[in-house]
């Protein structure tokens, strides 16, 4: 193991940390701006994919539709997690970003309803199956690159750059639909401009290409691979060793799935259809809120470096907990500049979760598994949760009338984490760790 330890570390400091990072998180921005377009173009997707004579059902029709990208996920996260742990992380990478790309452009180029009645919805359905797909092998991949670069000290750093590339994404995507209001207007964007945050995936997902095309894997596979110890059938493996620790790390993604696309999905529309805001003033209160969460997940890793992941978790999901009821609220007195404050309010305990749950993903899992293991129940657990989130704070807010009604959905989700958190994970990083994982 010290001769092990020692090649890895020596291969590791041979390829530059820039390229490594880059090339691990320029897919996971691609996969994230999908999603942070898909969430802010909400209201005008409903409009032209759907029939726009309800405009209630067809948000939630919009919605229901983002949750189907998600029912595909556990798929994908089967089938290229266990084929990370067996032909490697990057290429991996390469065909995942390959796929989220290529789908996330095509809803860029799509007929309206006025022009091919349910073909419109129909297709748009097929390309968030195949965005799915793509997506569920991207995450896991991504954080076992990261992690096993990484020096020992810097993991959480290192793999919270994966997170904070993804709220990148949520700004570039809120910034690029604010700069097109502010520059060519409400209607112009709610009409045809809409279109252009999807197409612009196209060029990034060939950018993203070629930067992972031009890494070698990480050193830790290609030890295992040069030792001959890759698993032969680490789907089977996974199953066998990890049924436990990955139903544990389920429960501590049941926070991520919700607080992420409550926060960043629904609450543009929620501000603009529920609340009355302006489409600039939800636009510009998501990107503050976006670029708060970007700035301090890094921060957020370090912390978790020094003292240890238990803690900054907990931090996050008790933040949640207490802070979401107060914020919605003060997003419900219709005040611009309240309403900026109460995203921002909500944006800390989710960057102090971040931070850490990236590593302690990781490293809960030996190597051999590890990619898949991680894939499995986060895929499982954001399809379930994630995708369903906005749809479910929409109905609950339409059904009881209540506008504050999404905040006891993000108080379940954080007290669930909370409790998977301090009954069944033990300590794996900081001056109190209790695991050592394999490498």
């Amino acid at each position: 193991m010290r001769m092990q330890n020692t090649v890895t570390s020596n291969r590791s400091e041979q390829t530059p940390a820039r390229r490594v990072v880059m090339a691990a998180t320029v897919g996971n921005f691609v996969e994230w701006f999908d999603i942070g377009v898909y969430g802010t173009m909400s209201a005008s997707l409903s409009k032209h994919l759907f029939d726009s004579t309800d405009p209630v059902s067809a948000l939630l029709s919009t919605f229901a539709v983002f949750a189907v990208g998600f029912v595909i996920r556990p798929v994908g996260g089967l089938v290229f997690g266990p084929m990370a742990d067996r032909i490697g992380r990057n290429r991996v990478l390469v065909i995942t970003v390959a796929l989220t790309s290529l789908s996330t452009a095509a809803i860029g180029i799509l007929p309206s309803y006025e022009t091919i009645g349910v073909l419109a919805p129909l297709l748009l359905i097929a390309i968030r199956l195949l965005q799915g797909f793509g997506a569920g092998g991207e995450t896991s991949s991504a954080v076992g690159l990261l992690y096993e670069y990484a020096p020992r000290d810097k993991r959480g750093f290192y793999t919270s750059l994966s997170a904070a590339t993804g709220f990148v994404a949520f700004v570039a995507s809120a910034g690029l639909a604010l700069g097109l209001t502010l520059g060519l207007g409400d209607e112009a964007v709610s009409e045809w401009a809409w279109r252009i945050p999807f197409l612009v995936a196209l060029p990034l997902g060939l950018i993203a290409l070629y930067l992972r095309s031009q890494l070698d894997d990480s050193p830790v596979f290609r030890q295992m691979q040069s030792d001959e110890e890759l698993s032969v059938s680490p789907l089977r493996e996974t199953f066998q060793k990890a049924r436990v620790a990955m139903l544990v790390l389920a429960g501590l993604v049941v926070l991520k799935g919700v607080a992420h696309w409550t926060l960043q999905t629904f609450m543009v529309s929620y501000m603009e259809d529920t609340l009355g805001f302006t489409m600039t003033e939800s636009f510009l209160a998501s990107t503050i809120a976006m670029a708060v969460v970007m700035v301090l997940i890094p921060i957020s890793g370090i912390i978790s470096d020094k003292i240890g992941r238990k803690p900054v978790l907990g931090a996050g999901a008790v933040g949640i907990f207490v802070l979401a009821w107060p914020a919605i609220t003060l997003m419900t007195l219709e005040n611009a500049p309240l309403a900026i404050a109460a995203m921002v309010l909500l944006a800390l305990p989710v960057a102090a979760y971040d931070g850490a749950i990236n590593a302690i993903m990781a490293e809960m899992f030996p190597a051999r598994i590890r990619t898949g293991a991680m894939a499995i129940p986060y895929n499982v657990a954001v399809s379930l949760l994630g995708g369903t989130a906005p749809y479910i704070a929409a109905w609950l807010t339409v059904t009881t009338g209540y506008k504050q009604a999404p905040s006891f959905y993000l108080m379940l989700a954080a007290a669930v984490t909370f409790v998977t958190l301090i009954r069944f994970v033990r300590e794996t990083a900081g001056p109190k760790a209790t695991f050592s994982p394999e490498n």
